[in-house]
């Protein structure tokens, strides 16, 4: 058999699309890890440099269907240009607020607003795929592909801002961040031949993508994983300084990300029989499962199996609820749709930040992993309970690829 992601990827003018978009996505998987080893390099708290990146994934939460919404109305490009260069200014202010020992709410404000404009490629090129490969049989191996290389960012972005921040320079991990950004958004930007056009202007003023109930339940499990990415990302990195491999935390969050990648690949080749809401609680389980041990290991190596082990439902758990979103809502509304799960994933992720690094300075890194614990089980006992809002009209026009 053809081998399905090189099928997706022979679709005309969007193999630049696609490194394009892997560059300006680095960032979200170095962004607040690179906060957190600068802010505790400065302070010697994780819980104040968890509090500095929260404060970045909520506003990165809130801004996220806000500039969804531009984006279906007026275009991606006219959105994204824009909104790079905020970000841009207020990262340069954040770095010069830790460093200049500026007063504590100026770090928070310029976190806050460096968050709110983080470049969205990730949801933009979702609604590109969506846009070109619409009721085809390939999207949702686009889909999937996507999810595998947003873990492959993650694989990449923590090794790097780590190797940054502790051999080098403390700033130098946001530093190429904030340029990676830059780079990789405007040669997105400048994808016009796969950028879809902006919705008709009766589709505008419509109701929120929001309000599909399905969507809501998706929110949830966005919630609950970005949760789960945020303690993690906090817990691993004190776990490793806790038994004085602070270097290695880049590895631990990189194994997180490679199981995930590894599922994620498998699962976008797969003929799927059970129906989509079925495979997403039952992911979500094993989840929650495979998060256990976490709160056991006392070894930085035999740590790596075990978050290996636990990433590998996270990816499927993604691709799902992106599948999910793009089939139970309006057509005008996908881009919105995918920034909420991306609302929900950054909220979670400053949640699960915020007191993870609360729970480290307090009773130390291994406790800390029962929030992920927690999360997880929602999540799953919320998608067992509500399955009927995630069931697809069979009538859907590209119900039958997707759901298989």
């Amino acid at each position: 058999m053809a081998n399905p992601y090189l099928q997706v990827l022979r679709t005309p003018h969007t193999l630049p699309m696609v490194l394009a978009a892997f560059i300006g996505r680095l960032p979200l998987s170095m962004v607040g890890l690179g906060c957190v080893l600068l802010v505790a390099d400065e302070t010697g708290s994780y819980g104040l440099g968890g509090a500095v990146a929260a404060a970045g994934a909520v506003t990165t939460a809130i801004a996220g269907p806000v500039l969804g919404r531009w984006a279906d109305s007026h275009g991606q490009r006219k959105v994204l240009l824009p909104v790079l260069a905020v970000f841009v200014v207020a990262g340069t202010a954040f770095l010069a607020a830790v460093k200049g020992d500026w007063p504590l709410w100026t770090v928070f404000v310029s976190a806050g607003i460096a968050g709110a404009c983080i470049p969205p490629v990730s949801s933009m090129i979702r609604v590109r795929w969506t846009h070109l490969l619409r009721g085809s049989h390939r999207l949702p191996t686009a889909l999937a592909m996507e999810s595998v290389v947003d873990e492959f960012v993650f694989i990449v972005g923590p090794v790097l801002v780590t190797f940054l921040s502790t051999t080098g320079h403390a700033t130098s991990g946001v530093v190429t961040a904030f340029t990676l950004a830059a780079v990789g958004s405007l040669l997105f930007a400048a994808q016009g031949r796969t950028e879809p056009p902006p919705t008709p202007h009766e589709h505008r003023n419509g109701p929120s993508a929001i309000r599909t109930p399905g969507l809501r339940v998706l929110f949830v499990v966005g919630a609950a994983v970005g949760a789960i990415l945020g303690t993690l990302e906090i817990a691993l990195v004190a776990f490793a300084d806790q038994e004085g491999a602070l270097s290695l935390s880049g590895v631990l969050i990189a194994g997180l990300a490679v199981g995930s990648m590894a599922s994620g690949i498998g699962w976008g080749t797969v003929h799927w029989r059970m129906p989509l809401r079925h495979r997403l609680v039952g992911v979500l389980a094993l989840l929650t499962i495979c998060s256990i041990p976490l709160l056991l290991v006392t070894d930085v190596w035999v740590m790596v199996p075990f978050v290996v082990l636990a990433g590998v439902a996270v990816s499927p758990s993604l691709i799902s609820s992106f599948t999910l979103a793009e089939l139970l809502v309006p057509r005008a509304a996908v881009t919105e749709a995918f920034t909420w799960i991306g609302t929900a994933l950054g909220l979670g992720v400053a949640v699960g930040a915020s007191v993870a690094g609360k729970v480290v300075d307090v009773y130390g890194a291994n406790t800390a992993f029962l929030v992920a614990v927690v999360a997880a089980a929602i999540a799953t006992v919320v998608v067992g309970m509500f399955q009927r809002l995630l069931h697809v009209p069979a009538e859907h026009a590209s119900a039958p690829a997707l759901v298989r």
